[in-house]
Order: C-alpha cells, then structure tokens, then sequence
C-alpha cells in the first residue's frame, strides 16, 4: 500500500499553541484532559492557556526567554506548556525524577527567569534555588486543593489558579515563526550532563503530521494514555501533540506508572490507545493484577524508550489481541521516525522508515554498510532539534548538514524492515565478530523465569572481550547460570551466548527506563 503525500509545511507564521486552538474552535465542549482532578475541555484549555499567557507577559517575561517546567503530569502542565508556547516564551520541560543538583544545573544552564512547578516539587527545587548558581524572577505553584502552602521554605510563589483568574486572554499569540525557538527538552544524561535540547514551533506539528495521524491512526475518537510524562519527548507527542492535533482525549497522572497505576486507567476510563516501553510492558505481563482482554478498551499499544523484545509483544498481542507497534525516537527528533505500523508489525525489529524520515546506516569509514551487517543510524527529517544549547562541539558531531546522527547501530533486513543491534557504544567484538547485547538480552527474556537481562562485555584472563549478562528473575522463579547458558546456545551461534551470569535484583536505569550499561560495567571493573 503507497505512503499518503506528505503534509504541508507550516506557513510563515506560525504558532503551534495557537494552531491548536485553531484546530478545536469547533469542539469547545470535548474533553482534552482527564487528570486526577477532573476534566478540562478544549474551550477551557484554550482559555486558560491564553490567560496564563497574559500572565506571564505581565510578569516581567519577554519573548525567548527560558523558565523552566517542573511538574506532575496534569492539566495545568499542558496549560503551563501551551501558554509559553502561547507567549512565545520558551519552556524547559524536565524529568520530575531528578535531584536537586540536576535542577541546579539546568536552571544555570538555561539562564531561566521563572519557574512553573507542582507544589509537591518545591522542597528539591528550593534546594537547588538554595544552591545560589543562578537566581529566578518568578516562582508559579500548581497544587492540588488542600495542599499545604509552601510559606515555610522561604519563597515568594504564586499561584497559578489565581495568576490565571487575574488576567484576560491574550488577545493574539506571539508572532513567532515555524523555525522559531519553541521550547526545550533536556536528554536523559545517561552518559554526563544533560544536554538542553532546542526545538521549534514547527516540530511538533511535523510529528503530529508525519506520525500521530498516519502511522497511528489517531482520531478524535480516541483517548489516549501515556505511560511515558509529558517532559519526556515520547509523552509530548503522545499526551500534547499528537491527541490535540486530531481533538482526541488524554488521561493524565502524576503518580509512577506502575502495573496497578496503569491497569486502574485501563479499566476505569477505558483508553484506546496506550503508549508504554518494554519495562513497563514486562511488569505488566509479569502482574499478577493483569486484566483481561474483555476489561479495556484498547485497539494499539506503542512502544519506545529501548528495542522491544519480540517475546513480549508476542505475549501481549496473544493476552489482549491488541498489537505493539515498537518504534525508536529520540530527544534530538522529537518523536519516532522509525517504526512497525498496525496490521504490519514484524516483532523483533523497530519497522519500516516513517514517511517523511530518510535512514541511512553507515560503517566506521562513514560510508553505508551492506544490507543484513549493522551500521551507525543517521536520519534526516523536519523534526531535527535546532541545536544542543551551549554545547558547540555536542551539536557539530549530532547534528550533520541535513542529518541526525542517533548514536544507535542498526542492522536492515531484506524486507525494508530495520533490527536494532545496540547503542553504538554498547556494542561488543567478541572473537572478532560484533555481537549486539539486545540480540543476547532478548534472547535471556524468552525464558520463562527472566524478567530484564543486560548484556556488557568483560575481558577474561587472557585479555580477550567475552559477554556477561545480569539478569533479573520474575517472582518466585528460579533458574541457575548453568539453565541460562544452554538456553542461550540453543538460540545463538555459540560465541553469543554469556560466559558469566550475575542474577541482581534490579538493572540500572535512568529515568527514562533506559538500561545505563556504564554503571554495570563500573559494577564489573570493580571486582576485578
């Protein structure tokens, strides 16, 4: 079946929070937000999006200036979101897992002049503010009702109920244009400091165009739920961009997305559409609580973060009769720009190009690579981030011409479909042959007992690089290294499979669910 013609660019002037009210002035009734304190429909939304606008500009803030956006998933975070956007005020949307010196960080690196956080936040963001590398003009509180006041940190707050009530609509959006600074997205960090990553009002239409409508399919029937935030780059398309481009619905909730967490939001307010990544899916194939196929509503389920191994989208897809579509995105794209499609889904691999994204796979020599042999993962596409802000030499080796440079290795098979083999500096020689620790990984979670596996290399006795993998067995299974081991043979060539199994009682992850391998390989060198 041939790819839709592609959308049109945005025009000249172009405001993407005013292009979403756009789009809704004919559904003023329709609810845009369920969250865990009610509903708010596409009328208020815009209402209070443009008076929190007027808000904001009265406050001293001007146009492209930073403030940073530190808070539970809930309507007032798409109000507070949208309303910058609104102002043409630029926010730094952040990981609400992080510590106080991460925020330290962030506020100095973004040079922010107000802060829009959730009341239940303020104790480590008074902390970092404590910290004294860079001073806010403004401090704006949502907090739920009955929520203590925050008088006994020490900080003159408002709050957002009453900013908002003080001010009328902004009578028109800021006249920003689509290649204009819109907000930023900091990546996870996994490796060092995170990077402030710069998009533009036109990317987040462009994954809306390219990828919440024709690859998902989404409607304004449908109601959506992200297990992933809203600070995340996968949760703004999932529970911002893509919902309210098409006039859908969005549950929202500030509380971890744990099994129980998400099967209440599947049975109670019954979406359609379900965004997640292979951790979560495993804790709920592995809950004791999963309901079954006849208590949802669900008609898709997506999957990104990490490669999702075929076994659990099988498991899923034969429980709930519903199909994974396992995608990869990223910080630097905005969204997914390589993914299975409903009705054409090969578990085991992240799919086919989006339409609109090109994918090049290049060797050590920069050069492409032959078809079934893995290779650097390039894309080109019109979500690209502007730029890594104040971090030349980060940009000039992501960002290259036209391309974006992914830092994944990825093999293509004979049928157009890609196979991911592992970061590109996750990946291991092992008697001269590339072995992909994802490939070893997805393998270990076939068995029955094993929840999560990762794979890193070791060096043996005689200097040469061997794999080890550490393994996180499900409740009450039981298996040996012995067990393992010849399970893996049976699957593998032989120079695959783990010379060495530790079994451990969770993986290293940062905040995004992602495996940080480096800190088990720090775990490895120091018991040497």
């Amino acid at each position: 079946m041939p790819d839709a013609p592609l959308p049109p660019a945005p025009p000249a002037h172009f405001n993407f929070a005013q292009h979403l009210i756009a789009l809704n002035a004919h559904r003023p009734q329709k609810i845009a937000y369920i969250d865990d304190a009610g509903t708010l429909s596409y009328s208020e939304l815009a209402e209070r999006q443009r008076r929190l606008a007027a808000g904001l500009l009265a406050l001293g803030l001007r146009r492209e200036e930073r403030v940073l956006l530190l808070m539970h998933d809930s309507s007032d975070w798409a109000v507070s979101f949208l309303g910058a956007l609104y102002a043409g005020i630029v926010p730094v949307a952040v990981n609400t897992l992080l510590t106080a010196d991460d925020y330290a960080y962030m506020l100095q690196h973004s040079r922010a002049q107000a802060v829009l956080v959730s009341g239940a936040l303020l104790p480590t963001l008074h902390q970092a503010l404590a910290q004294g590398g860079h001073e806010v003009r403004q401090l704006i509180v949502s907090r739920p009702a009955g929520e203590k006041s925050d008088q006994d940190l020490g900080l003159e707050a408002r709050n957002i109920e009453t900013l908002i009530a003080q001010h009328a609509p902004l009578g028109s959006c800021a006249p920003t244009a689509g290649d204009d600074p819109a907000f930023w997205l900091y990546s996870s960090g996994s490796t060092g400091r995170p990077k402030g990553t710069a998009h533009t009002h036109a990317n987040p239409y462009w994954t809306a165009e390219l990828y919440g409508k024709p690859i998902l399919g989404l409607s304004e029937n449908d109601i959506c739920f992200s297990a992933a935030k809203l600070f995340f780059a996968y949760g703004l398309g999932n529970a911002l961009s893509f919902p309210l481009s098409v006039g859908a619905t969005v549950v929202l909730m500030a509380e971890r997305p744990t099994p129980d967490a998400v099967f209440k939001r599947w049975t109670e307010q019954k979406p359609t559409v379900f965004f997640g990544a292979p951790t979560g899916f495993a804790g709920m194939l592995a809950s004791p609580k999963l309901p079954g196929p006849e208590q949802v509503a669900l008609r898709l389920c997506s999957s990104a973060g990490e490669a999702l191994p075929a076994e659990l989208g099988e498991r899923f897809t034969r429980h709930f009769g519903v199909e994974i579509i396992d995608g990869i995105g990223s910080t630097e794209m905005l969204h997914i720009y390589l993914s299975n499609r409903p009705g054409q889904v090969r578990y085991g691999t992240t799919g086919w190009p989006v339409p609109g994204y090109e994918i090049e796979l290049r060797g050590e020599d920069g050069q492409g690579v032959p078809e079934g042999e893995p290779g650097d993962l390039y894309i080109q596409g019109p979500s690209a981030a502007l730029m890594y802000w104040g971090n030349r030499e980060k940009s000039r080796d992501t960002f290259q011409g036209a391309w974006t440079k992914s830092g994944d290795k990825y093999v293509r098979n004979a049928d157009g479909s890609y196979t991911y083999s592992g970061r590109s500096d996750d990946m291991l020689k092992v008697s001269g042959i590339y072995v992909s620790p994802f490939e070893v990984e997805a393998t270990l979670v076939q068995h029955a007992a094993v929840l999560e596996a990762a794979v890193i290399g070791m060096v043996d006795e005689e200097g040469l690089t061997k794999t080890k993998a550490f393994v996180v067995l499900k409740a009450g299974q039981l298996v040996d290294e012995a067990g393992l081991k010849a399970f893996v043979k049976e699957r593998l060539a032989p120079y695959k499979y783990p010379r060495a199994i530790e079994f451990i009682d969770e993986l290293p992850k940062t905040a995004t669910g992602k495996i940080q391998r480096f800190k088990l390989r720090e775990r490895q060198a120091a018991t040497l």
